[in-house]
């Protein structure tokens, strides 16, 4: 059997936009509020320091890979950050494939092969996901910035 991949995904932990803002806006609230603290005021260069340290810690967070997606094999390979165990997801055992929205909410947590009633989430980034019901009922939802070419990939290895 040959290990031809369809589709990669790499979705990273700082690169949504929502949490990049706040991070930025509190980072600005440090700044300001440092502006405005006195000189003789010793604890002013704290907020220089925590507003650097938050402008610091979104770039890395910005390289930080918090899981991929890939489909090879009749099958779609989950793998998330250092110590997390790989998610095999065998697509002979699906029913159901559809393109939806990942959640009605505004803000969203990044999760990694999350259970909740009846589900599987696995989200970083997106506001769409792809849902697949396999043949005991469990869904699992799968976040994806490129939905649309995720769910071709998935239909086209079903039909081999």
């Amino acid at each position: 059997m040959s290990e031809k991949t369809v589709f990669v995904e790499k979705q990273y932990l700082g690169r949504e936009f929502i949490p990049i803002t706040i991070r930025l806006v509190l980072a600005m609230f440090c700044f300001a509020a440092y502006f405005f603290t006195d000189e003789s005021e010793h604890n002013g260069n704290l907020l220089v320091l925590v507003g650097f340290a938050i402008i610091i810690i979104s770039i890395i967070m910005g390289f930080l890979l918090h899981f991929s997606t890939r489909v090879e094999n009749k099958s779609i390979r989950l793998a998330g950050l250092w110590t997390t165990r790989i998610v095999k997801i065998d697509l002979n055992g699906i029913i159901k494939v559809e393109k939806a929205s990942y959640s009605r909410y505004l803000f969203n947590n990044p999760v990694y092969n999350l259970h909740t009633k009846g589900t599987i989430r696995f989200y970083a980034a997106g506001n769409d996901a792809i849902h697949l019901t396999d043949r005991d009922g469990m869904v699992y939802i799968i976040g994806s910035q490129h939905a649309n070419e995720f769910l071709r990939a998935i239909n086209d290895e079903m039909k081999k």
